[in-house]
């Protein structure tokens, strides 16, 4: 804590165009857009699961229980969509018509009735069963923690470039089997370095004990590759991209450059592949992985008692993301505070949070701005 430095508060002007209030259909007809769109998308993961579906997550997941789930998602937002109309509101009907013919195309498609059967697994597909359930899980469970528990009551849920972010969601989830297969590739060039004596020994130690020796050897790498990107002077603009949000919740931690998106689990792969971890433990990390990564960044008000002194929690990170003088290259952990500690860029003021986010410099705030950053920053280097 930099006893020197005056830490004030953070001020959010109202925004009352984006704010969402009962009775006047933008909920209704939001909700039948989002889950139209989603009900079609699922139709069609069922229609080709070779190449709309991710080999990994199917594994763990019961495709014709699932069609339940498209069954209330179909009929919800048809509900919804003549909900917007009911409550004549006409800016917002639009939101509905759109949601309501996504689902009825999703009807004359097969809808949830699609016969489910064997897959014929393919290395490279479209994560789009993993965009569903991951925004559905999220909008589920963070957005309604940030409602109830939030750290910044006067943040919108749309908040100012939400549509960016939004577009970075859905760009790495479609994209996740081009990350893993990358990721995987890139880990076998560590044959070199596998150990099988070590391997036996890690399996034959509990899965939480397993879980604990992995979280600490990704901790690790992670910790060394983003200081990496904040303190060498030509990978900085690519981080800078993910730094360039200016308001936290659930949905920001989706922005980033694809070349740090394809980096950072290419790094990680390397002691989850060195590890040889059991498959439950390796499972059960890659879901508190996801989780962490969401939930630090939220917009809540959760202290979490004795916990934050282990792990990395969202008033540590949101210190990360904060462009404050003494918060400036600090906080590099992704799931322990252990490393900060050690290697000295641990900041944790105290109960205060940032008052400032964002980057010293503004980006551009379009995705193809933002993608091309890097490359004009470099000029100029």
């Amino acid at each position: 804590m930099n006893k020197n430095y005056k830490y004030k508060k953070r001020k959010i002007e109202e925004d009352t165009h984006n704010q969402l209030r009962f009775g006047e259909g933008k909920i209704s007809g939001i909700s039948s857009l989002t889950l139209g769109i989603l009900s079609f998308l699922a139709v069609l993961a069922y229609l080709y699961p070779s190449y709309l579906t991710t080999t990994e997550l199917r594994q763990v997941y019961d495709a014709k229980q699932l069609q339940l789930v498209l069954k209330y998602g179909m009929y919800f937002s048809l509900l919804f969509g003549f909900l917007t109309f009911l409550l004549n509101k006409g800016k917002y009907k639009f939101f509905g018509m759109i949601g309501i013919s996504f689902t009825l195309l999703a009807f004359l498609l097969g809808g949830y009735s699609i016969p489910v059967g064997s897959v014929e697994p393919r290395e490279l597909s479209l994560g789009v069963d993993w965009l569903i359930l991951a925004f559905l899980g999220s909008v589920f469970i963070f957005m309604t923690l940030e409602k109830l528990f939030p750290k910044y009551k006067e943040q919108v849920i749309l908040r100012r470039e939400w549509n960016i972010d939004l577009f970075y969601f859905v760009f790495n989830h479609l994209a996740i089997s081009a990350i893993i297969l990358f990721a995987n590739y890139h880990a076998t060039h560590f044959d070199w370095a596998i150990s099988e004596s070590l391997q036996e020994t890690i399996r034959s130690v509990p899965v939480l004990l397993q879980l604990v020796i992995i979280i600490i050897c990704a901790d690790f790498v992670l910790y060394w590759e983003h200081r990496t990107f904040h303190e060498v002077k030509a990978l900085w603009p690519i981080h800078a991209v993910h730094h360039s949000i200016e308001n936290l919740d659930w949905l920001a931690g989706s922005r980033g450059h694809f070349i740090q998106v394809f980096s950072e689990r290419a790094m990680v792969m390397i002691p989850l592949y060195l590890l040889g971890t059991s498959q439950e433990a390796l499972n059960t990390y890659v879901a508190f992985a996801a989780l962490q990564a969401i939930l630090i960044h939220c917009n809540l008000s959760f202290s979490f008692g004795f916990l934050k002194y282990i792990f990395v929690t969202p008033q540590f990170h949101h210190w990360h993301h904060s462009s404050e003088k003494p918060a400036i290259d600090t906080n590099y952990s992704a799931h322990t505070v252990i490393f900060d500690r050690i290697f000295g860029t641990y900041h944790m003021p105290g109960k205060h949070w940032p008052a400032e986010y964002g980057t010293t410099v503004r980006l551009p705030q379009t995705v193809i701005g933002q993608t091309l950053y890097p490359i004009k920053a470099l000029r100029n280097l």
